[in-house]
C-alpha cells in the first residue's frame, strides 16, 4: 500500500530500465492486458520473468520500484544482487534486492530492472509493477471490462471519452495533481492504484481538522509494516468541474509523503476506494495528465 520507493545503500548502483522495443500486442502498438479485482479491490495482471510465469502482479502506480516476491525468486532462483532501503506507507526497512534481467507485461518487455524483495504473503500477489516498468507510457486502467491497457496517448485514442482531463506535474516518478479541493482546502493528489485506502498527510488533517472527527484503524504496508491512522470523511473531493461526495480518507505519518516532499502542504494518496467508481482512468505519464472516465451521474455521488 502507498509508495515504495528505494533510497541508496552504500556504494550500491541500482540498474535502469533499457529503452522499451516497440510493442507488439494490439493495434498501433498498443497493448492489452487482462486484470483481475483482487480482494482488497486492487488490479493485478499476469507477468512472465523470462519464459516463467505467468505470475500475478499489483499494478501500483504509487510504487516507484517493479517488486518481486521472495518465493517467486527462489523458485527461480535468483541470486541476491545486494541489499537498499525500502521507503513504505508504514515505515523504512532494509531488503534484499535481485537482478531481473527481463519481465514481460502482455507482449511489452522491460529490461535490466533491480527489484526489491518481499513476502509474498504481505504483497498479497507474486510481485508489484513499479513506475520502473510503466515510465513514459500511458496506463489506462478499465475497471468495467477489467483490462489495462498501455500504448501512448495518440494510441489510446487522446481525450476522447474522458470527461475530466487535468494537468499533473512529475516528481520522482510520479505525477502530482495540485488543484485538487477537499472540503474546500487545495490538496496535492497522487493516484495509487496500490492502496484500497486514501490516504491524507497531517497537513490536510490540520486543515480539516475543525470538520472531521473520527476513530483509527491500522494500515499494513506490503512491506508487513504497520501504522496506525484517522479516519475521515470528506463531504466533497473537486478534480476540475466533477465533484465527489462524501469520500472516505484516513491520516497517517508516513515516510512516503516524505520522500515525494509532500510534507507541507496538504496532500493525499488517492487510492481504489475513489478510483473504482470511475469508468476508467488514464494516467500519462508522457504528457503528465490523468484523465477520467465519468459513469453516469445515477451510479455514484458524482457531480458537475
Amino acid at each position: 500500500m502507498g509508495l515504495l520507493a528505494l533510497a541508496s545503500a552504500g556504494t550500491l548502483a541500482l540498474a535502469t530500465p533499457a529503452p522499451l522495443p516497440p510493442a507488439e500486442g494490439g493495434p498501433g502498438g498498443m497493448d492489452v492486458v487482462k486484470a483481475d479485482i483482487d480482494r482488497h479491490d486492487r488490479m493485478t495482471v499476469p507477468v512472465r520473468i523470462g519464459k516463467a510465469g505467468p505470475f500475478d502482479f499489483l499494478v501500483d502506480t504509487g510504487a516507484e520500484r517493479t517488486v518481486l516476491a521472495r518465493d517467486i525468486a527462489a523458485r527461480l532462483r535468483l541470486p541476491t544482487s545486494g541489499t537498499g532501503l525500502l521507503i513504505g506507507i508504514a515505515g523504512t526497512q532494509s531488503v534484499d534486492l535481485v537482478e531481473i534481467d527481463e519481465i514481460n507485461l502482455g507482449r511489452r518487455s522491460f529490461y535490466g530492472l533491480t527489484a526489491p524483495l518481499l513476502d509474498g504473503s504481505n504483497i498479497g500477489a507474486d510481485g508489484i509493477i513499479g513506475l520502473d516498468s510503466l515510465q513514459d507510457q500511458r496506463v489506462l486502467l478499465d475497471f468495467d471490462k477489467k483490462r489495462m491497457t498501455i500504448g501512448d496517448a495518440m494510441q489510446l485514442g487522446g481525450s476522447r471519452g474522458f470527461e475530466i482531463v487535468v494537468q499533473a506535474r512529475r516528481r520522482s516518478g510520479q505525477l502530482i495533481m495540485t488543484n485538487a479541493l477537499i472540503d474546500g482546502v487545495r490538496t496535492d493528489i497522487v493516484i495509487d492504484t496500490g492502496s484500497d485506502t486514501s490516504i491524507g498527510n497531517r497537513a490536510l488533517q490540520k486543515a480539516l481538522a475543525k470538520r472531521h472527527r473520527g476513530e483509527t484503524t491500522e494500515l499494513q504496508s506490503v512491506t508487513g509494516q504497520t501504522i496506525v491512522a484517522d479516519i475521515a470523511m470528506a463531504r466533497t473531493l473537486k478534480l476540475g468541474t466533477m465533484t465527489m461526495s462524501n469520500s472516505m480518507l484516513v491520516f497517517a505519518d508516513t515516510p512516503a509523503f516524505e520522500k515525494l516532499e509532500m510534507v507541507k502542504r496538504p496532500a493525499m494518496f488517492m487510492g481504489m476506494n475513489q478510483l473504482k467508481l470511475f469508468h476508467r482512468v488514464a494516467i500519462d505519464f508522457s504528457t503528465k495528465r490523468i484523465l477520467f472516465d465519468l459513469p453516469d451521474s445515477a451510479e455514484i455521488p458524482i457531480r458537475f
